[in-house]
């Protein structure tokens, strides 16, 4: 009995005439704008999170979570769009005008602002309290005598 071979989609496509195979890059292309999540924006590039998580330096997890984010930083959602090969852009329209485009919002810096110094944690002073605490003598409690 003669085994069958799958055949995948590529395969497929490329047996197609020329102009079949044009039409379906652009209508892909137009599906691929069309998405409206990042997840779906990853997946109609053929990329799975741990993929993208590889070319980030990050785990899966990481990805994972920032999918399902529905608040982000610029400069975060800009790493995430490059690493999947594409550029953000951010436009802002007003009625009444022309859309402007955004240059440098959600670019990180050259030289990043200085951090505050991290606050002590409360634990710390706790433990110290702690440690007085420890090495005071125990206190003696007067006993009290019967009445003769």
């Amino acid at each position: 009995m003669e085994q069958k071979r799958f055949v995948t989609l590529e395969e497929m496509i490329a047996r197609l005439p020329t102009a079949e195979q044009a039409a379906i890059k652009k209508r892909s292309a137009e599906l691929i704008n069309e998405a409206v999540t990042l997840q779906q924006m990853r997946k109609a590039r053929a990329l799975t999170q741990k993929k993208l998580a590889k070319k980030l330096g990050v785990g899966q997890v990481a990805i994972s979570k920032l999918e399902s984010r529905s608040d982000l930083l610029l400069s975060t959602l800009r790493t995430y769009i490059e690493a999947m090969g594409g550029t953000l852009d951010l436009i802002v329209r007003f009625p009444n005008g022309q859309p402007v485009k955004l240059v440098t919002l959600g670019v990180e810096d050259e030289a990043p602002m200085p951090k505050p110094a991290p606050k002590k944690a409360k634990s710390v002073k706790r433990k110290a309290v702690r440690k007085v605490a420890a090495k005071k003598p125990p206190r003696r409690v007067p006993v009290r005598q019967a009445a003769e």
